[in-house]
């Protein structure tokens, strides 16, 4: 079934925008700066991506998941919502940790 896998991403993907305006996380907490870090982690990871399919290590097997679109050899246009959902989770994750850290060293402190 064609675009089931972009479906999944693009539902993950609102899950954590959802996650992200309810606990305020990332972009509602400083929509600038999470504009910032997700643009450096997307082309960190996109550079990355391009390298492994120069090197021959990335590249897309027969699957029939996936749209068929393609946004750079080997390179399907799933891979930009993967990686948007990747960072995405990983900033909502140290939103949510760092204030849990901070309070429990201040207990510690205490």
């Amino acid at each position: 079934m064609p675009g089931l896998y972009l479906a999944g991403l693009v539902v993950s993907l609102v899950g954590m925008t959802v996650l992200d305006a309810r606990f305020r996380l990332f972009f509602w907490k400083a929509p600038g700066r999470a504009a910032a870090v997700m643009a450096i982690g997307m082309v960190f990871f996109l550079v990355w991506d391009l390298a492994g399919v120069a090197a021959g290590i990335f590249f897309i097997g027969p699957q029939r998941v996936l749209t068929g679109l393609v946004v750079a050899p080997e390179v399907p246009l799933e891979e930009i919502f993967f990686l948007l959902l990747l960072c995405y989770t990983t900033m909502n994750a140290f939103g949510a940790v760092t204030p849990l850290v901070a309070r429990a060293l201040d207990r510690r402190r205490t």
